[in-house]
């Protein structure tokens, strides 16, 4: 930003007729102004009084003026708490504004980005209407926070005093709100769009969209209806139309398939096969592994840091943490036949001295309520079974690897194909991969993990605590480099090697 400077005093030439009279005031004056006279006196006693009585009554007076106002782009709300990271804020019309001028000020390899400031009906007015985003139950405390939740109080009980006050009941689907937050705090953010590698669009997608997807009856229509609006919006912008939006981005806080029905009748929203979202870059939490402009994301775990000290305390605490059990499942049956996860609860309840259960049958595991059990289990155990979930990917395999416990695979999809940027290059350094076929035909998955030492278990655990910094989401920008800072690191370098080579229209 230009710095502000104080323009100079506005004058005005004098004219003859000011001049002249001035010159007539002083002649009719002059014969009062002599200290021989008596009113003289009388006058420049009445006049220091005042002024001294003024000096003894008046506030101190400011140094300086105050500098004229400089308009520049108007940075994008700020919706709820803002978390710590904030260091300044001004409010508009009930809405806080970050104006943080550290922000822009670090070097920034590959561009800065510039955050829209969209209308509020994509944004605010979507969390203001928390109580009526799911057809079952408020979302009000899955949005305070900016994303984070309530306050995980209960957690107490099993983790360390020094860090409990990092956890927080983060719902797996509040990416939208956790990434505009950051991006309004990003150090690479600029209020000039004219100097932006980058343009992000802070439009709460999935949460627009979540009553529709389980409202029976809801129409394709109903379900598109956010969406569209949203790109007819930008449509009308000029950085949109100028680059065809190949430098744009957004976060879709569910997985990719919620937005991609290609007939009435079928699941989701169609969002991303709308026209003008073909060349704008989506951050979500699992990816369409065949679309270039898919970037599959963590999903937010509970734990939030607020330094590196209480990262580092976290880390060494699941370093030093004794494990009682071998592997570990939480989870429920589909209820279908040859269910998958079936066949992991057979094999867990037939080795009970090894393998240790948390039943989320039903609506146990909802809501938090069953969220110290499966802590405390994958704490406990040196792996912990990863299945896929309702699509390829689930939380859990998050919050098993954030407890130091070896996350095992039985599908490429559910973690190697899609957080490339985020989990080591070479998948068995961390994890264990068994094929689901090999488990359906029979293959005892205790014996699989009875061939691994204990040496190798160790250097596994190391690697997977490692990589936890990269698989959270701080409540900070200084010190920490999380799962937001590798997400904007990877966009950015991809964006930067796009201006370079081609992009169709």
């Amino acid at each position: 930003m230009l710095p502000v400077v104080e323009p100079p005093p506005f004058s005005k030439p004098k004219t003859p007729e000011i001049i002249d009279r001035k010159h007539s005031y002083f002649t009719a004056l002059k014969p009062y102004l002599s200290f021989h006279h008596r009113r003289t006196w009388f006058f420049l006693s009445v006049l220091l009084l005042q002024l001294l009585l003024l000096l003894l009554s008046a506030p101190s007076l400011p140094f300086s003026l105050s500098a004229a106002n400089i308009s520049s782009p108007q940075p994008s709300p700020i919706i709820g708490n803002p978390t710590t990271i904030k260091q300044g804020t001004t409010t508009v019309d009930g809405i806080s504004i970050s104006n943080n001028p550290a922000i822009n000020q670090k070097k920034c390899p590959n561009g800065k980005v510039y955050v829209y400031n969209m209308p509020p009906q994509f944004n605010a007015e979507i969390v203001r209407n928390c109580r009526n985003l799911n057809p079952w139950s408020s979302r009000c405390d899955g949005v305070s926070n900016w994303g984070f939740g309530k306050p995980a109080d209960r957690i107490s009980s099993i983790v360390p005093q020094n860090v409990s006050g990092a956890w927080y009941w983060t719902d797996q689907f509040s990416l939208e709100l956790i990434y505009h937050n950051r991006m309004l705090n990003y150090r690479c953010r600029t209020l000039e769009p004219e100097s932006a590698a980058a343009f992000y669009i802070p439009f709460y997608t999935g949460l627009a969209v979540e009553k529709f997807l389980f409202t029976k009856n809801a129409t394709g229509e109903e379900r598109d209806r956010h969406c569209k609006a949203m790109l007819d919006w930008l449509g009308e912008q000029p950085y949109f139309n100028k680059s065809n939006g190949w430098n744009h981005f957004i976060t879709l806080g569910r997985i990719s398939w919620d937005f991609r029905r290609t007939k009435e009748g079928d699941w989701g929203s169609s969002c991303i096969h709308m026209p003008r979202m073909r060349n704008i870059t989506r951050l979500l939490i699992e990816k369409n592994n065949w679309d270039y402009f898919d970037i599959a994301v963590p999903y937010p775990t509970g734990f939030h840091p607020s330094s590196a000290s209480e990262l580092k305390n976290w880390q060494n605490f699941v370093a030093g943490r004794t494990r009682r059990t071998q592997f570990c499942f939480a989870g429920a049956t589909r209820g279908f036949n040859n269910d998958f996860r079936g066949i992991l609860l057979n094999q867990c309840h037939s080795e009970p001295g090894s393998c240790r259960v948390v039943d989320c049958g039903g609506s146990k595991c909802e809501n938090g309520t069953s969220a110290n059990a499966i802590m405390e289990t994958f704490l406990d155990s040196d792996f912990c079974l990863q299945p896929r979930g309702d699509s390829y990917t689930r939380r859990s395999i998050f919050d098993c690897m954030l407890a130091g416990s070896i996350p095992v695979f039985f599908w490429k999809r559910t973690a190697y194909l899609q957080y490339e940027s985020f989990l080591p290059s070479e998948p068995e350094s961390y994890s264990v991969f068994i094929d689901q076929n090999d488990v359906k035909n029979g293959t005892s998955i205790k014996r699989v993990l009875d061939t691994i030492s204990k040496e190798k278990v160790k250097r596994m655990r190391e690697k997977v605590i490692e990589y936890i910094p990269k698989i959270i989401y701080a409540n900070s920008t200084q010190g920490i480099d999380d799962a937001f800072d590798i997400a904007m690191d990877t966009l950015l370098r991809r964006f930067k090697e796009q201006e370079e080579g081609y992009k169709w229209k």
